[in-house]
């Protein structure tokens, strides 16, 4: 079953085509590597599969849903784990994982009970209430990714 449907993606910027006629699919479970040299439209490809840019034509299948036609229901579907961290070194870490539940809409009692446990599966039970700033670059890096996890 594909989890993923990516057919005849396009993304024009004027005369400029960025992304041309792009299609690939992605099971439930697979692990999926996204390569390709600076200028092959990756980042362009993952705004639009993420609703940050609309596509110029194509199609965008997350499950059920049309990613295209329903970007926030899409949005919801999708967790980001960025390069460079977008959580808030001022917040600790319970509250950056409490503050990403709130932003999918989740109720505060199960975003917190969800919070602790992403906190103890990614052995960082002690430093939940660290500010995030004093994490290690690597406890920084799991923090992120539960972050983009909390909603499953």
């Amino acid at each position: 079953m594909n989890i993923l449907e990516v057919n005849n993606l396009t993304k024009n910027y004027g005369d400029f085509m960025a992304v041309k006629g792009i299609d690939f699919s992605i099971k439930k479970g697979e692990i999926f590597g996204f390569l390709g040299p600076n200028g092959a439209g990756k980042t362009t490809t993952i705004n639009m599969l993420t609703g940050l840019v609309r596509p110029t034509g194509g199609s965008i299948m997350l499950s059920e849903i049309d990613c295209v036609k329903n970007i926030k229901k899409a949005q919801h579907a999708i967790g980001i784990v960025p390069d460079e961290s977008n959580l808030y070194d001022e917040m600790n870490g319970f509250d950056n994982l409490a503050f990403c539940g709130s932003l999918y809409g989740i109720e505060k009692v199960k975003r917190e009970k969800k919070a602790k446990i992403l906190l103890e599966e990614f052995g960082l039970s002690d430093t939940g209430k660290k500010l995030f700033k004093a994490y290690s670059k690597g406890m920084k890096r799991k923090l992120t990714i539960a972050a983009g996890i909390i909603h499953e």
